[in-house]
């Protein structure tokens, strides 16, 4: 089990590095596929994927589930080819509309509650995911976007390995008995101690006339706070709907939820923070 999640880690983390270096058409493409992908594990989750008459798992996707994931290749298109924030926004509320026609055309074959997972499932994992593309693609972004994953992954790792040495206090029992409030403090000041790093020696050369390690520090602090925040609130729908992995797409990690709950939330506060501290 270890070297299989070692394995599929290391696969991850080249293809993230690759995608993220070059930026454009492939990250545009992998985020698309990586965003269906969640949306469609976050939509069995939330028992949205299932309406009357059809059976419970069904692989086929249903009526909300075709608005959602039409709506996610629309935006996508606009994100890549216009970028413009406009386009965007009309991605977004044509979705939001599209689910409740379909929610009203076929009703009653769904509910209420199905409609807004389908919406909330789209707005979650695909349009967050989404700023790592922004990111990437903003001025300097080929020094920036990196701090998305010292935020999420560099905190995960800073977190279990000060968690695994002295952990004690535990801080989310209901939730997730094996996190520390020690593990949690040191996730938060490995990732800021890793972005100080990273921006003195790294982003400072595109800087010439800023001295931003501090900021970098910062914003990778901040963005570690908001990584635990997603990784708990991907727990916490686990457990409200009693699953124990999103899916089986990666092995030894589970879905793609399972193993990008952090890095989805933390991509839009690097995105905005940038733009406020580093622009």
């Amino acid at each position: 089990m270890f070297w299989t999640r070692l394995a599929s880690g290391i696969v991850l983390l080249i293809i993230a590095i690759g995608s993220m270096s070059y930026g454009k058409a492939p990250l545009a493409a992998i985020l698309c596929v990586v965003s269906l992908a969640a949306f469609r594990e976050l939509t069995k989750a939330l028992k949205c994927a299932d309406g009357k008459g059809e059976k419970p798992g069904a692989h086929m996707p249903n009526g909300l589930e075709w608005a959602g994931i039409l709506g996610i290749a629309a935006y996508y298109g606009v994100l890549y080819f216009a970028g413009d924030d406009t386009f965007l926004l009309m991605c977004i509320v044509g979705t939001f509309l599209a689910v409740m026609f379909v929610y009203v055309l076929a009703f009653p074959k769904y509910n209420a509650n199905q409609a807004m997972a389908a919406v909330f499932s789209f707005l979650y994992a695909p349009v967050l995911l989404s700023f790592v593309y922004q990111t990437r693609m903003a001025p300097q972004g080929i020094y920036t976007v990196w701090m998305i994953l010292i935020s999420s992954w560099g905190c995960d790792t800073c977190a279990y390995a000060v968690g695994k040495l002295i952990g004690r206090k535990k801080i989310f029992p209901a939730l997730s008995p094996k996190k520390s409030l020690e593990g949690c403090i040191g996730g938060v000041l490995g990732a800021a101690l890793i972005g100080w790093v990273y921006g003195y020696f790294f982003v400072e050369k595109a800087f010439p006339d800023k001295s931003i390690a501090v900021a970098i520090a910062l914003i990778c602090g901040a963005g570690a706070v908001m990584s635990m925040v997603g990784d708990l609130a991907a727990s916490a729908i686990k457990r409200n709907h009693d699953i124990k992995d999103y899916g089986k797409l990666i092995p030894g990690h589970g879905g793609i939820m399972d193993r990008f709950d952090s890095m989805i939330v933390t991509a839009p506060m690097t995105y905005f923070l940038t733009l406020l501290m580093l622009h």
